[in-house]
């Protein structure tokens, strides 16, 4: 079927679904194909269970109803369908991607943008192949502008994303050490991540870049515009964490010296110094898109995180629980540990509950094998108890300490040891689910 054809059905039913066991009542179904199951077999059902039309790349398929509509690869049309929307909205589109923080700078930026505009922005994680494009199918005509997260584990995925989405505006939080499988070095993460400077730039746009990070900067040269936030350097919003007594959420102070306004304080529900760059990327951006300070500055205190990022829970058993258990790398982790073990001392009993980092590749055991020594040396300066979990610390440890081969093995643990009144870290790759282990805690 013609794209042009497809989008006059699409405007005419403008929900799209993937999914039968979520499907809306005149949907356009897309049957696409993954791994392990093909969407084409469940068409003639998405149909009966009350979709407009299905969007088939099987040509035996096809023919057993005429609302089956046969196109070449359908994941390839669900994205040209999103890119030609996009394009007939033209609505600015702003695009977030980075290594650690995305999904946090993301919320933030759209709690800022929100206070002022009628925005579209990604839900959950969203953020690829398939994500992105249902996102930008999201969009209205009523909308003024679209927040864009991008997610990437290979070489470039970002490249793709950004021709689907064309993004006008571009920020990278920053690069670290993940998925090294697909990447293959530290490197191709630069250059994937750089994908979108790259596209922002084709087009004369604008990029937010965190000006403490040298890589970013030199990355960002030759933009039209650059908007530029930092803690520790010159920049158009500058921000540094405030003196606090003990407490968990990040307190800090901003200002943008260009501006006339005072000095600035906020108190958000964020646990981790380590999210302050993530707060002022959303300044940046609220500021950029003339947001008063105070709506700015409101939406950034009332954000409450959930879902396991950067998330404070406080339990019936006494605990204080530090919940950053959707994903892990090694530059998140080290910051995760290192922010946990810098808050001022309490009588209660430290503990950190680590999952394995996935998708490291070659780089697994090493990586795994330096942050044990760096957790050795911290057992040093103060009382600090481990428990491991996944079969990556099972192997490097062979049985030795508090290590746990899943996480049914440490619910087990925990339900016959509970624990109370502890200050607990809880960080690890989202696969080795440490999440299930909250209600134990």
């Amino acid at each position: 079927m013609p794209l042009e054809e497809l989008y006059t059905l699409y405007l005419q039913h403008p929900v799209v679904c993937t999914d039968t066991r979520q499907l809306s009542e005149g949907c356009l179904f897309f049957a696409l194909r993954g791994i392990t199951f093909d969407g084409n077999k469940f068409a003639l059902q998405a149909l009966e269970s009350g979709a407009a039309y299905a969007v088939v790349d099987d040509p035996e398929v096809a023919v057993q109803d005429d609302r089956l509509l046969l196109v070449a690869d359908v994941l390839q049309t669900l994205q040209q369908l999103a890119h030609h929307h996009r394009k007939a909205l033209g609505l600015p589109v702003i695009a977030i991607t980075g290594t650690n923080g995305k999904t946090t700078t993301k919320e933030l930026t759209a709690a800022v943008l929100s206070r002022g505009y009628r925005l579209l922005y990604t839900e959950g994680n969203l953020n690829n192949h398939i994500g992105v494009p249902l996102t930008l199918l999201r969009l209205r005509a009523e909308h003024q502008l679209a927040l864009i997260e991008m997610g990437a584990s290979k070489l470039g995925d970002i490249a793709e994303l950004c021709a689907i989405a064309e993004p006008d505006y571009g920020l990278i939080t920053n690069i670290g050490e993940a998925h090294l499988e697909g990447f293959g070095s530290l490197e191709g993460v630069r250059k994937t991540k750089g994908e979108l400077y790259e596209s922002v730039r084709s087009r004369g746009g604008v990029l937010f870049v965190h000006a403490d990070d040298p890589t970013l900067l030199e990355m960002s040269r030759g933009a039209e515009r650059v908007i530029t936030y930092a803690e520790h350097v010159p920049a158009l919003v500058e921000g540094g964490v405030a003196p606090h007594d003990g407490e968990l959420f990040l307190h800090f102070r901003w200002i943008a010296p260009a501006l006339p306004f005072p000095l600035q304080e906020v108190r958000t529900h964020l646990v981790g110094d380590y999210n302050l760059p993530n707060a002022l990327a959303a300044i940046a951006i609220g500021l950029f898109f003339d947001l008063p300070v105070v709506l700015i500055n409101e939406a950034l205190s009332s954000y409450v995180p959930s879902n396991s990022r950067s998330q404070l829970i406080l339990s019936p058993r006494g605990n204080r629980i530090i919940a950053d258990a959707y994903n892990a790398n090694p530059s998140s982790m080290r910051t995760a540990i290192h922010n946990f073990l810098h808050i001022p001392p309490t009588d209660a009993p430290r503990i950190l509950i680590l999952g394995d980092m996935n998708e490291l590749g070659q780089e697994s055991d090493q990586a795994h094998q330096r942050l044990w020594t760096e957790l050795l040396q911290y057992g040093t300066r103060q009382p600090l108890r481990v428990l491991l979990c996944g079969p990556r610390w099972v192997t490097l440890r062979r049985g030795e300490g508090e290590t746990f081969a899943s996480v049914q093995e440490l619910k087990a643990h925990l339900e016959a040891h509970p624990l109370s009144e502890s200050l607990i870290l809880v960080k690890g790759s989202n696969g080795i689910h440490l999440s299930e282990l909250l209600p134990l805690l």
